[in-house]
């Protein structure tokens, strides 16, 4: 397993005690200690995952989450002093996959770490396989191109991380019929729901923003209560 990381924090005393710390446990720190070089270093050097903190110079670790989630596919996770639901949820909605507070203790974002790696590497293909091969998937104004993994709503490229594409992909296939978070969860990553995961419900959230879906009203992606969530096959 790639056991390296990228560390974008300013505070170089703190940065280097976590990365010494996450070193002694086998896992190889690379700190960036600017916002507004975060997105090249970790595209250069495609680490297994990134710990963010929020503060930085340069560029804010949430516009860094933002401009870096449709190029990088593995795990974000933000560390941050800042104690506010308002930044979970944001940094969640945006891409991030976890938010550990600094103050928690450093076993605790270890184990956090461990968590996300062990997610990554499970997400395995096999449940997509089952879908039937095509070269593109229709549903009314929004196709799939199976071949180079992109998508077009109204003519209009659509901006998808790699989780979104495999997401829509499945929602695309089976349009018309209501996927459970169960099946969903186990098709992206191998895993069942537990009640808790909300990974899928974050993941339909960006979905809808992107394809113009009204998040409270939602026409497209439909929830479908104690059952999962159901893209429908007309009235596009």
């Amino acid at each position: 397993m790639n056991s390296t990381l990228v560390f974008v924090e300013d505070d170089a005393e703190l940065g280097a005690l976590i990365a010494q710390f996450l070193g002694q446990h086998g896992l190889e720190v690379q700190l960036c200690p600017r916002g507004d070089e975060a997105v090249a270093t970790i595209l250069r050097l495609q680490p297994a995952l990134v710990l963010l903190d929020i503060m930085l110079p340069g560029k804010d670790g949430l516009t860094v989450c933002r401009e870096l989630r449709p190029q990088y596919a593995g795990p974000i996770i933000m560390l941050t002093s800042l104690d506010s639901d308002m930044n979970q949820i944001l940094a969640l909605e945006i891409g991030a996959n976890d938010f550990v507070l600094k103050t928690s203790p450093p076993t605790i974002l270890l184990a956090r770490i461990r968590s996300q790696l062990r997610q990554s590497t499970s997400t395995v293909a096999p449940p997509l396989q089952a879908i039937k091969p095509a070269s593109s998937l229709s549903v009314g104004p929004l196709t799939l191109d199976l071949t180079q993994r992109e998508a077009w709503l109204q003519q209009q490229a659509l901006h998808l991380s790699t989780t979104d594409f495999d997401l829509l992909h499945l929602l695309v296939s089976r349009a018309g019929q209501v996927l459970s978070r169960d099946e969903l969860l186990h098709a992206m990553r191998g895993l069942s729901y537990d009640g808790i995961d909300r990974s899928i419900d974050i993941a339909i959230s960006r979905l809808r923003k992107k394809l113009g879906d009204d998040p409270h009203e939602p026409r497209l992606i439909k929830t479908v209560r104690n059952k999962g969530y159901l893209l429908m096959a007309t009235g596009w």
